[in-house]
C-alpha cells in the first residue's frame, strides 16, 4: 500500500495518541543554528516522508483545559480507598475519593488533567500482516498503562486494575486497508501512496480555512527543528493556533501545541524530552500478562478485515452528522449511538455543569454539550454554538 502512508502515520500519531494530554513543560526546547530555509510545503513534505523512522523517547504533556484534577481517583485502586476510609481522621472523609474508576472514559479525563509522561517505541521494519511494532507506556503517579503490538497481536495493560486486554490483528488486515485506500485514492484524486501529492494535498485543503505558515527554527529535545504553524481563518473558533516542531533531519513531529483563545498558557502541548532513533529492541514488543492479571479477549468483527457491506452499514448508524466546516465544526452524535457509560458517567455527572437544555462540559478547547434528549454535540466553538445546533 500505501505502506507509505501506514509507516508515517505514527509518527504524528503517537504522540497524538499521548495527547493523553501534552504540554509547557521544560522540553529542552530553545534557540537553533539556522537551518537550510524551507517551505511550509517542503516541511509537511519531510513529514511525510518520514515513513521507516526507527524511534524511542520519553514524551511529556500538559494541558491547562480547565478541568480539574483527576489523577487522583483515577491512579488509586479501590482497596487504596478503603484503606484511606478506615485511616482518616474524623471530619476529613470529604478527602477521600468517592470510588476507583478505571474505564475508558475516566481514564481519558484523567490524560487530559494535569501532566503525565510516556515512554514510546516504534519499530518500522516489516513484520507479519506488514505492520509496525509499537508500544507506548503510559505513566502516573500510582498506575502504568501500557499499549503494545507487534504487528500480529495487541495488547493493552492496566496496572491499577491488573487487566489486559487482548486483540488478534488478522493478517489480512493491512491488505484489505490497502484495498480501501486504494478506493479513497480514486474517490479523492489523489495519490495517498506519493508524499508529494500528499503534502500538496494537505496543504490545498488546509488553506481553505487555515494560514499555514513557517516559524522559528529551535531546538527540541536535543535535535534542531522546524515549525509549521497553523492559523484558522475562523473568528469563531477556540482554537488559536496549532505549531508543530518538526525534525530537521527525520521529519518525525517533536511537538505539537495547541494554543487556545483567551488564555496565555498552552491548552495542549505534547512533545519529546528525549529522543533517540535507534531501532528499540524486539523484546520490547512482545508482552505477557502479569501472573494473577485478568485477561480479556476482545475480538474485531467477523468482516471488518474483508470490508464488506454488512460491517460499514452498521457503522453508518454511529457515525457523527457534521455540521459546519473547518475549524467551526459541530459533531453532533445521536442519542442512540452515545455510549452508555458517557450518559451515566459519576465522573462526567460531577465536572459537568448544568445549562440551557442540557449538561456541559467546557474546557478553554473543545465544548460537548449533553442534551436532555440523549444526543451529545462536539466542537471547538462556544457552548452557545453547540446550544444552537441542538435546537
Amino acid at each position: 500500500m500505501p505502506r507509505n502512508i501506514v509507516k508515517w502515520l505514527p509518527a504524528i500519531i503517537v504522540p497524538a495518541i499521548v495527547v493523553a494530554g501534552v504540554v509547557v513543560l521544560p522540553l529542552q526546547a530553545g534557540a537553533a543554528a539556522p537551518l537550510p530555509e524551507r517551505s511550509a510545503k517542503q516541511i509537511v513534505l519531510m513529514v511525510a516522508n518520514s515513513a521507516g523512522t526507527d524511534f524511542s523517547g520519553t514524551v511529556q504533556s500538559d494541558s491547562d483545559l480547565g478541568l480539574p484534577a483527576l489523577s487522583l481517583s483515577t491512579g488509586m485502586s479501590q482497596s487504596m480507598i478503603d484503606s484511606m476510609s478506615a485511616s482518616v481522621p474524623k471530619g476529613m472523609e470529604d478527602f477521600v475519593p468517592k470510588g476507583a474508576s478505571s474505564s475508558a472514559l475516566t481514564s481519558a479525563l484523567g490524560l487530559l488533567s494535569g501532566s503525565h509522561t510516556a515512554r514510546v517505541f516504534v519499530d518500522s521494519s516489516k513484520t507479519p500482516g506488514d505492520a509496525q511494532k509499537v508500544r507506548i507506556q503510559i505513566e502516573d503517579k500510582l498506575a502504568e498503562r501500557n499499549v503494545v503490538s507487534d504487528g500480529t497481536d495487541a495488547w493493552s495493560y492496566d496496572s491499577q486494575t491488573n487487566t489486559a486486554t487482548h486483540v488478534a490483528i488478522p493478517s489480512d488486515a493491512l491488505p484489505a486497508m490497502s484495498k480501501k485506500l486504494a478506493g479513497l485514492d480514486a474517490a479523492l484524486g489523489v495519490n495517498l501512496s506519493d508524499p508529494s501529492e500528499l503534502a500538496k494535498e494537505v496543504l490545498d485543503r488546509a488553506g481553505r480555512t487555515t494560514t499555514v505558515s513557517v516559524g522559528a527554527d529551535s531546538t527540541v529535545a536535543g535535535r534542531s527543528a522546524y515549525e509549521l504553524i497553523l492559523t484558522p481563518k475562523s473568528t469563531t473558533t477556540l482554537v488559536t493556533s496549532v505549531s508543530i516542531k518538526v525534525d530537521s533531519e527525520t521529519g518525525l513531529p517533536l511537538r505539537v501545541t495547541v494554543l487556545a483563545s483567551g488564555q496565555k498558557n498552552p491548552a495542549i502541548q505534547v512533545g519529546f524530552s528525549a529522543v533517540d532513533f535507534a531501532t528499540p529492541d524486539a523484546g520490547l514488543f512482545r508482552f505477557t500478562p502479569p501472573v494473577g492479571a485478568t485477561v480479556v479477549e476482545q475480538k474485531l468483527p467477523q468482516d471488518s478485515a474483508s470490508g464488506s457491506n454488512t460491517t460499514l452499514s452498521s457503522l453508518s448508524a454511529s457515525i457523527p452528522t457534521i455540521t459546519g466546516t473547518g475549524w467551526d465544526s459541530i459533531a453532533e452524535i445521536a442519542s442512540i449511538s452515545v455510549p452508555k457509560e458517557l450518559a451515566d458517567n459519576a465522573l462526567v455527572a460531577q465536572i459537568a455543569t448544568k445549562v440551557d437544555g442540557g449538561r456541559a462540559l467546557s474546557t478553554s478547547l473543545v465544548n460537548v454539550f449533553l442534551a436532555t434528549d440523549g444526543r451529545v454535540f462536539i466542537g471547538s466553538v462556544p457552548l452557545a454554538q453547540l446550544q444552537t445546533a441542538a435546537k
